[in-house]
């Protein structure tokens, strides 16, 4: 036990984000990969944010393995130095741009083959070179696809959709149907390519979110206000936050008074004023006023950071949905394979017809039963619906919990919860000339046009909702702006 404790203690992560990873099966499968390398204890790959966590024995390097099998599935592995590198000066070249575009590029030019094969055959030209053409459409568009098919099948033992498309064409390129193959591949791919499209989008929702806090901050040390990246700050460091600057941490303000706008953090819509003992939140946006915040946690305890992990894991976290495509899609490949092989080799053999046309019927089979869309559009759905919300500041506990709102019957909202547009807006106006607000009065109308005046350049919630009433009834132009703002 001992020991064991002590293995343990030696092992170290390693962090990998993979490019290009747009395919959930995919990723399992590497996944599951990298978990079958030497000295690798714990694995685990967030679809997510493609982030892939490899706990390892400190002695060992496994970064050239994980970005093998990476590669030969088709993506880009970087570890964190590689990955800060490549996104403060992004290599150049032809190399590097096909790289990052070659799902697009392959897809292209297996369209454009495709295209021209057709309408060379369309004007009657050589049935040779039109097969030429499609045999080009199928390579270009599957090379990819039977790579990856073929790595996921060595490593992980199991076949994938990319074996049921790559045997199609293969089969329908035996039997003549050259352009059938090719259109398959072709459709197929544009599939990948969507997927991938709506990953990108989940994804940099996710990065949006990791890019509220700012990345250094202003600290008092030694007399002097540094400049220090946040990850260096420590529990009870002073921090100066000036006007309009986002929090580098959370903390307790010490000196200043100032209106914080925490609608990142909590949805608040009006900017909360803070003065000496209250409490600040990382990613959120100071106000008029200057504050010296006290740090009370660091960076990767604050609540963003908390709530970055959370929707992370949320976002890995598999729904019912999830788990049933899941089992559904490692049986049925290898039922459906075997059955096309059934009916190629049956039926001829006992008589019933020529293998040819039995061969031809097994391609159609292989074709029409991919389950690329129910495998991919569950996953994909489910982690757009988890990352959408937490961009409008709502945060779904996974998969689970976002589809057991279908059955929801009531919804409750207590006197703190109480629901409305997030803007305040103005709904009249009264003087001393009225008791109360009249249907109209020349002078409430004036002091709007004179509050305007002096609120046109302020960017407080109360002042924005003034202008804009201001604006609806034509009095911006009344009274000349003001042209300073008082904190």
């Amino acid at each position: 036990m001992e020991q064991q404790k002590d293995k343990q203690k030696d092992n170290v992560k390693l962090k990998v984000t993979l490019r290009g990873l747009d395919c959930p099966d995919c990723a399992a499968n590497l996944e599951k990969a990298v978990q079958g390398l030497p000295d690798v204890a714990h694995a685990r790959l967030i679809y997510a944010t493609a982030e892939l966590t490899v706990e390892t024995d400190r002695a060992r390097n496994v970064l050239p393995e994980v970005q093998r099998l990476a590669d030969q599935m088709g993506f880009e592995a970087l570890d964190e130095e590689a990955l800060a590198a490549a996104t403060e000066a992004p290599p150049d070249g032809f190399a590097a741009w096909f790289r990052r575009n070659r799902q697009l590029v392959t897809t292209a030019t297996s369209g454009i083959l495709l295209l021209t094969a057709a309408i060379l055959g369309w004007l009657g030209g050589p049935v040779l070179a039109s097969r030429i053409l499609y045999g080009l459409a199928i390579a270009a568009g599957g090379f990819y696809l039977a790579r990856a098919g073929w790595t996921t099948l060595r490593t992980a033992r199991t076949l994938d959709m990319n074996v049921l498309m790559v045997v199609a064409a293969i089969g329908a390129m035996f039997v003549g149907e050259y352009a059938e193959g090719a259109v398959t591949i072709f459709l197929f791919s544009i599939g990948e390519l969507l997927e991938s499209y709506t990953s990108d989008r989940a994804r940099n929702a996710i990065r949006s979110l990791m890019e509220l806090a700012p990345p250094e901050a202003t600290v008092e040390r030694d007399g002097q206000a540094v400049v220090v990246p946040v990850e260096e700050l420590q529990h009870g460091e002073r921090v100066l936050v000036r006007p309009g600057e986002r929090f580098p941490v959370d903390g307790r303000v010490v000196e200043g008074r100032s209106a914080v706008n925490q609608a990142p953090i909590t949805g608040e819509s009006i900017p909360v004023e803070k003065e000496p003992g209250g409490e600040v939140f990382a990613g959120t946006i100071n106000g008029s006023g200057a504050l010296t915040v006290e740090v009370t946690r660091v960076a990767e305890d604050s609540t963003i950071a908390r709530i970055l992990r959370m929707v992370s894991e949320a976002q890995s976290e598999r729904a019912p949905a999830q788990r049933l495509v899941d089992r559904f899609a490692a049986v049925y490949t290898p039922i459906v394979l075997g059955l096309a092989v059934l009916i190629a080799t049956v039926p001829p053999l006992v008589g019933l017809g020529a293998f040819d046309a039995w061969l031809y019927r097994a391609l159609v089979l292989l074709v029409i039963s991919c389950p690329c869309a129910l495998v991919i559009s569950t996953p994909v759905t489910i982690v757009s619906a988890l990352t959408r919300a937490a961009r409008s500041g709502v945060l779904i506990k996974g998969g689970r919990h976002l589809e057991a709102l279908a059955s929801l019957q009531v919804m409750a909202f207590d006197k703190t919860g109480t629901l409305t547009a997030g803007e305040p807006y103005v709904v009249g106006g009264a003087c001393e000339l009225h008791g109360e607000m009249p249907d109209y009065c020349e002078n409430c109308v004036d002091l709007l046009a004179k509050a305007a005046a002096l609120e046109g350049r302020s960017e407080h919630a109360l002042a924005r909702a003034v202008t804009r009433s201001a604006e609806a009834a034509g009095l911006m132009g009344r009274y000349a702006p003001s042209e300073e703002t008082v904190a």
